[in-house]
């Protein structure tokens, strides 16, 4: 029986009473080398009526590569009474995109650190529920449940957060290791994940003029503006499409 990465060739027929001369030991050698370089033909090659059999390894790598990568979207940002600020801007982007895909409600899950998760087919949204300055407990449990539950696909972590460096509803896509700057959601995700690769979706709420730590403070955690707001809420689509890519 051959093996399901071989193909075997019809016999050559010879007419009856017709000898095989033999074969001198330079054929011989030049014969085992054929056999070993020679290409494996396609079934059009062949012009057979015979089907290649793909070994299973090549069969799986061929599956993942046509499927979409799973991506757990993880927003950091505070709870309630500042869900309605510029520093949650990621739990903003992330409702809008929830609705705009049909998903399910949000839903708390203890397995998902506490957090409340919409899964999709290939995208599933988390919110943390904590603090920002302590988001990366949340981001870490769920994370690890979320591998748990990939079974071994191909799965990506991004986080969703607000960035004071880009003008209010941008969006700019950065590695996970690159700089936190002040950001302490990003940077106590770094100490709760580190050496894990990761994407960050930075969404702009734009800054104040002052850099005054008092002042930048007090900027982030002001309620959002009705404009600042559709801004933020109309950059769900430039969000997904950055999700779209990593695919």
């Amino acid at each position: 029986m051959s093996r399901p990465d071989e193909i075997i060739l019809e016999a050559e027929v010879k007419p009856l009473g017709q000898t095989t001369p033999r074969k001198s030991k330079k054929a011989k050698k030049q014969r085992r080398q054929l056999q070993v370089t020679e290409p494996i033909h396609t079934h059009e090659e062949l012009n057979t009526d015979q089907p290649v059999i793909l070994p299973l390894q090549l069969l799986e790598e061929q599956l993942l590569m046509t499927s979409p990568i799973r991506i757990l979207v993880c927003s950091i940002g505070n709870p309630a009474p500042y869900t309605n600020t510029l520093h949650s801007a990621g739990h903003t982007v992330l409702s809008v995109l929830a609705t705009s895909l049909a998903y399910p409600s949000f839903q708390r899950d203890r397995s998902y650190g506490n957090g409340v998760v919409a899964q999709g087919s290939d995208l599933t949204l988390w919110q943390s529920k904590s603090l920002m300055n302590v988001s990366g407990a949340g981001v870490s449990a769920a994370w690890r449940q979320f591998q748990r539950e990939s079974r071994g696909e191909a799965t990506k972590l991004v986080v969703v957060h607000d960035e004071l460096e880009l003008p209010v509803g941008e969006v700019k896509v950065r590695d996970g290791g690159a700089s936190a700057k002040g950001h302490n959601g990003l940077k106590d995700i770094a100490k709760c994940l580190p050496g894990q690769k990761y994407k960050r979706i930075g969404v702009g709420i734009g800054r104040p003029e002052s850099r005054e730590p008092s002042v930048v403070a007090g900027y982030v955690l002001r309620r959002m503006s009705p404009a600042e707001r559709a801004k933020i809420e109309g950059a769900w689509s430039k969000v997904e499409a950055e999700l779209r890519k990593m695919q």
